[in-house]
């Protein structure tokens, strides 16, 4: 269990804090829906914590693995709906260079991937929202 205390601000922000580091986030709403876009929106937080999630459990495996995984990129692009606004699409593409170099060989690239398409917060999202990933073993 994690508490994360929030703080509505005013003027659609809000403040965040994590309860076992304290480290604070801010959030705003987006300029196409009332707000000023200067910091993350909660719905952009869905796409950081997807991006995220992926490359962190597959850091896990990495790590049992002995398999290098830094300088992974992840982008990841999301699309709302008209009203009712929800996020529509995530698109995740996953960049890992030198992996042919490294010896992340068809059999880890497998289970590399697996994890990633299996991450917390992907089995957390509806199945009403797409989620195409691609990955570029460069």
């Amino acid at each position: 269990m994690v508490r994360i205390d929030i703080t509505y601000t005013g003027e659609l922000h809000c403040r965040a804090v994590h309860g076992p580091s304290n480290v604070a986030l801010e959030t705003d709403a987006p300029v196409d829906n009332q707000g000023r876009g200067a910091s993350f929106s909660p719905t952009d937080l869905l796409a950081t914590a997807l991006g995220t999630c992926m490359a962190t459990t597959m850091g896990i495996l990495a790590k049992d693995r002995n398999l290098p995984l830094e300088g992974m990129t992840i982008v990841v692009v999301k699309h709302m709906t008209p009203p009712p606004r929800r996020v529509a699409r995530l698109d995740v593409k996953l960049t890992i260079p030198g992996a042919q170099a490294a010896g992340i060989d068809a059999t880890a690239r497998a289970a590399l991937e697996e994890r990633a398409n299996n991450c917390p917060v992907r089995l957390s999202l509806l199945p009403a929202v797409d989620v195409p990933i691609a990955f570029d073993w460069a």
